[in-house]
């Protein structure tokens, strides 16, 4: 590694390790991003990338973090080309990936490369390249969006229930496609929503929810979610127990049936809804496309746009 530039001392940045020079993407990328889902999803696009185009091996919530934090600058220089990131979003449309996560999956790359020319790894010809490669477009086998009838959406309701292997799993199941298929969550909000933000406000349930751009809405809980949410606090706190207000709703469940104390991934949630479409023999179903269906679902029942609008949380 002598051919390689000796830069600023920016520890934030920089590290140098026993396994060569390493990148800190997670603490450079909140100068780009401040979202903590949109981070949370570069995180995500990244690993994959880097597990698919440069053999890594694939890793998940604490394990992606550390990955995050250290990033090989030897294996990253190997890996970042505009040929391979245009083959890498073709892979992604031919997968039947939608134009949003494609798109997104594109700015994450694009923005390491950027911090990688900004920090003095990466001369910034090959960042401005880079930043020129254009999504393929949707004739060229992008997935487009889905929009679920309410029977499909009863169908993936009995199949999350169906793919658990214990009761706990299932009620677990059951309150995760519950929530999206009835508030138009998304997973990342599902997967940040915690106990105590549960209250009631002028008679009425709600979640607070932690949005994009460290946005906060509230949102009102219908009565299936209450009564999906009571069976699953049984499973989470013993007796007439509550959870702690701090703890996630959705958690983890380990092979037994016991509830982990930590929440489950926003990947974890996506995993739910896929094998349960899987099983319903639906094919790929995504979180999102569930959003997708309740706000279908609402306009073709005569419901204002405005209102459909605010239950999204659009600006």
């Amino acid at each position: 590694m002598s051919d390689l530039p000796q830069r600023r001392e920016d520890r934030e940045v920089i590290l140098f390790e026993g396994a060569g020079i390493t990148f800190n993407f997670a603490a450079a990328l909140p100068g780009r991003a401040s979202s903590i889902h949109t981070q949370r999803a570069y995180f995500r696009w990244i690993d994959q990338y880097l597990v698919e185009i440069a053999g890594l091996k694939p890793t998940r919530d604490v394990s992606r973090v550390a990955r995050m934090n250290a990033l090989s600058v030897a294996i990253l220089r190997d890996s970042l080309s505009t040929q391979q990131l245009r083959a890498w979003l073709g892979l992604l449309a031919r997968a039947g990936q939608g134009k949003q996560g494609i798109g997104q999956a594109r700015a994450a790359i694009v923005t390491l490369t950027d911090l990688l020319a900004e920090a003095g790894w990466f001369d910034e010809n090959t960042a401005a390249a880079m930043a020129r490669v254009k999504p393929p477009r949707a004739e060229d086998g992008q997935r487009p969006g889905r929009w679920l009838s309410l029977d499909q959406i009863r169908l993936l309701m009995v199949a999350g229930k169906d793919i658990a292997t214990t009761q706990n799993q299932g009620a677990r199941n059951s309150l995760v496609l519950t929530m999206l298929c009835t508030m138009a969550l998304r997973r990342e909000e599902l997967a940040e929503a915690r106990w105590g933000d549960l209250s009631v406000q002028n008679d009425r349930p709600v979640l607070r929810v932690h949005g994009k751009g460290r946005k906060v809405a509230s949102v009102d809980v219908p009565r299936p979610v209450i009564r999906a949410l009571d069976s699953w606090r049984r499973a989470v706190a013993a007796g007439d127990a509550l959870p702690l207000p701090e703890s996630k709703i959705i958690r983890r469940i380990w092979k037994g049936g016991r509830v982990a104390k930590g929440g489950l991934s926003s990947d974890g949630i996506w995993l739910i809804v896929d094998r349960s479409a899987v099983y319903a023999g639906m094919g790929h179903v995504a979180p999102h496309d569930l959003r997708r269906s309740v706000a279908g679902a609402l306009n073709e029942a005569g419901t204002p746009i405005d209102k459909i609008s605010r239950l999204l949380r659009h600006s």
